[in-house]
């Protein structure tokens, strides 16, 4: 955990450099912090506080704004699934139901082998190409059922 930390310490310095306040570079760091830790948990909150002389509660409320952070151990890759009105004309909920069957996951949860969590997300920018994914920060859009499994079986 001290190595982490101490990466993590060394990822935010690099960033505060880039701004004329600390604060400023509160993004950054806090996607530092999902890298390092695999979520933004207290003690990735409370490093990325410390070191930017910010109270964990500005963080907290700055992470739980933005939808691409992470608040709870995820799987080993995240998939997000727009399920915006475009996306859901092309069949974004079907394909939900068909990676849920598949890979045994819910909307919101973690697969029993940890090997996928699945999320929903209101918009990934992708209106002309849906249904669209993100599979950690992959893209992939135009999906159909079989391609949405053909892509998912290549994440191991």
């Amino acid at each position: 955990m001290r190595q982490v930390i101490r990466k993590l310490k060394g990822r935010i310095d690099d960033e505060v450099k880039k701004y004329p306040d600390a604060r400023a570079a509160a993004l950054p760091s806090l996607y530092a912090a999902q890298e390092e830790f695999g979520y933004l948990g207290p003690a990735a909150l409370e490093a990325v506080a410390e070191e930017l002389g910010v109270s964990k509660a500005t963080l907290k409320g700055t992470a739980t704004f933005y939808s691409m952070f992470r608040h709870k151990r995820t799987g080993r890759h995240v998939i997000r699934i727009c399920t915006n009105v475009a996306c859901m004309l092309f069949g974004a909920e079907t394909l939900v139901s068909i990676i849920g069957v598949a890979f045994n996951v819910e909307p919101g949860g973690t697969s029993p082998d940890g090997r996928f969590s699945l999320v929903i997300s209101e918009c990934i920018g992708a209106c002309d190409r849906g249904p669209a994914m993100l599979v950690d920060e992959d893209e992939h859009f135009n999906l159909t059922a079989g391609s949405v499994i053909e892509i998912l079986d290549g994440y191991k």
